[in-house]
């Protein structure tokens, strides 16, 4: 049996997650991704900003901050350039890391900062209300939009991609034994790397839109998954609709900290040119 209990604050359960949410099965999947990448639990600080996701810090044991909404990458950033041994790992929801936080989102994957992002997308803010949020599908209902989304949704991964970023893989809470294997990767990569993890909320996107139980979601992510392989020879029309799962883009490029470790260098020896 994995030993999830040497990583967890065993005094801080039971965890106010809802019957049936994704948020533990991605935690699981990312306690077994570190165990299985040696990284010690002293060298990780894991960061957070407001949501269902962002309750992960307090049920583990590692350096972790919990933040304000939308700021988990901004505070990660000032933590890696003051602390770059720290392995840094975010964890954020689909409201959480690209409404309020986009900015940030978008330019720490320009800068290549090397840290790992986690994305639990449930299409939906699940903490705060069922609002809306840039990954609800068109269509479909939020308490903000009690007559379907009218707007385009953001494809996570392909903006992490189009921004920057080194590595990005994409799984879901099905795939749970695939997940932690796309998270060992990105945490062992050296930049800026994004896990989406599509995870189901029963609570509101799926009784809103009567989609049914997290089963029911499960069963949904099993059967319009395709493997990112078997993709690439499939027409547009026969992806329409389907979740592309694997490791989307995994690239060499240079990291920031390393590059402002340099400036910093120069500057001092007087060599640095404006």
């Amino acid at each position: 049996m994995f030993p999830y209990e040497k990583y967890l604050r065993l005094d801080k359960f039971p965890h106010i997650w809802c019957t049936g949410c994704g948020c533990g099965i991605i935690m699981k999947a990312m306690l077994r991704a570190i165990e299985k990448s040696k990284i010690p639990k002293d060298s990780i600080a894991l960061v957070s900003g407001i949501g269902c996701s962002s309750r992960t810090p307090g049920y583990v044991d590692f350096n972790t901050l919990h933040t304000t909404h939308g700021r988990a990458i901004a505070f990660a950033t000032g933590l890696k350039l003051a602390k770059p041994k720290l392995k840094i790992i975010v964890v954020s929801g689909d409201g959480d890391a690209i409404a309020i936080g986009g900015n940030h989102f978008i330019h720490a994957a320009r800068r290549n900062l090397d840290m790992t992002v986690i994305v639990y997308n449930n299409y939906i803010y699940g903490m705060t209300g069922g609002q809306a949020s840039p990954a609800t599908p068109i269509g479909k209902k939020g308490s903000t939009a009690p007559y379907g989304s009218i707007e385009p949704s953001f494809d996570i991964s392909g903006l992490a991609i189009a921004a920057g970023a080194t590595f990005v893989a994409r799984s879901t809470c099905y795939h749970a034994v695939q997940l932690d294997k796309y998270i060992e990767k990105g945490l062992l990569k050296k930049g800026f790397s994004l896990i989406e993890v599509l995870a189901p909320c029963p609570t509101y996107y799926a009784r809103l839109n009567r989609i049914g139980t997290s089963v029911d979601m499960l069963r949904w992510y099993k059967e319009n998954s395709i493997p990112v392989e078997a993709a690439k020879k499939m027409s547009r029309k026969e992806k329409d609709g389907k979740i592309i799962i694997g490791v989307l883009h995994n690239i060499e490029r240079v990291e920031f900290c390393e590059e402002y470790k340099k400036l910093v260098e120069r500057v001092k020896r007087g060599q640095a040119t404006f």
